[in-house]
């Protein structure tokens, strides 16, 4: 299995980004995708997490009253709506796919930065 994501770039404050990850090959139900972002010289955190079920699950009320992670079980994709970004959103984001009972799984993608500008 493998996720791509996509969708970064660089914004205003204030401005919108949509991120996306796309899943190759054998995906579960019973599973928890995420988005993490690791801004240099901190360690990568989690931002928003979706269960297969579609329950979510944010860091900080701050990020949920700006963010919005969904998911498509049909198409194996993952999206996270960035609005009203400030700086400090500011890092490479990586998502994950992660299934805690057989068949296991921990799978990350290759990341994409979001650099926002005051």
């Amino acid at each position: 299995v493998q996720l791509q994501a996509s969708g970064g770039g660089s914004v205003q404050t204030g401005g919108s980004l949509r991120l996306s990850c796309a899943a190759s090959g054998g995906i579960f139900s019973g599973d928890v995708w995420g988005w993490y972002r690791q801004a240099p010289g901190t360690q990568r955190e989690l931002v928003a997490s979706v269960s297969s079920g579609g329950t979510t699950n944010y860091a900080a009320d701050s990020i949920e009253d700006r963010f919005t992670i969904s998911r498509d079980n049909r198409k194996n994709t993952m999206t996270l709506q960035m609005n009203n970004l400030k700086p400090e959103d500011t890092g490479v984001y990586y998502c994950n796919a992660r299934r805690a009972f057989a068949p296991r799984y921990n799978i990350w993608g290759q990341g994409t930065q979001v650099t926002v500008s005051s």
